[in-house]
């Protein structure tokens, strides 16, 4: 799940900016893009790695299926190759039910 809800309003984030947001090493973004095809973050002339929006979004499904589903990296390739949009349905999906869940946390803690 994203640690902070932050809306995305710049065209490109840095990879630390990114990490941060998935409470994740750099590394494994990294690491990540070379697993999954879907991620092409774009290099400016020094090499940083710039994400889009698409790219987080993209990052979203890899993070959902292995870190909180448990996929291994072969079955979330798999899987988004097979489904992309169902997977992308059910990441909005909980990450909406988590934003109620810490709602309804913030609110039982305010009685």
């Amino acid at each position: 799940m994203l640690k902070s809800r932050k809306k995305i309003e710049k065209v490109y984030y840095t990879i630390g900016e990114v990490a941060e947001w998935f409470d994740v090493n750099p590394s494994l973004i990294r690491y990540w893009e070379k697993e999954f095809d879907i991620l092409k973050p774009k290099k400016n002339n020094k090499g940083n790695r710039l994400f889009t929006r698409e790219d987080i979004d993209d990052l979203r499904l890899i993070y959902h299926l292995v870190k909180e589903r448990r996929y291994t990296l072969q079955g979330a390739r798999d899987k988004i190759k097979q489904n992309k949009e169902d997977i992308t349905g059910n990441v909005e999906i909980v990450d909406t039910l988590n934003r109620v869940k810490e709602f309804l946390t913030d609110l039982k803690r305010g009685l």
